[in-house]
């Protein structure tokens, strides 16, 4: 048997992506579909939800920093406020550190 023969013959019972594998491509399909709907969509949404959270900041507010000071507001500004942690005792921190509301996490930690 001439060899340019059997390189150019499709193997026997094999099916590959462009020679008829629609299951292939649907299972593909149902993957992305999954880890959309799943994974990618939530975080998205929990994303929005603090970029929102943050841009209602106001003075007076409570709140806890990513590493976990708790203190009140005392100043908003653009891109940073000022943060009071004990009296007379401010520390100026980037807007984006903002974890959450005091009391948000206190009647999480009471569930």
């Amino acid at each position: 048997m001439n060899l340019s023969v059997l390189l150019q013959a499709p193997a026997a019972g094999a099916s590959g992506f462009l020679s008829g594998g629609g299951g292939t491509i649907l299972m593909m399909v149902a993957m992305f579909a999954i880890i959309y709907f799943f994974m990618i969509r939530p975080q998205n949404k929990k994303q929005k939800e603090i970029q929102n959270f943050r841009k209602g900041l106001e003075v007076g507010q409570k709140v806890i920093t990513a590493g976990g000071i708790h203190g009140k507001i005392k100043e908003v500004n653009d891109d940073f406020i000022v943060l009071e942690i004990a009296d007379n005792v401010r520390i100026k921190i980037d807007k984006n550190s903002i974890f959450a509301a005091a009391s948000d996490a206190n009647q999480a930690n009471a569930k």
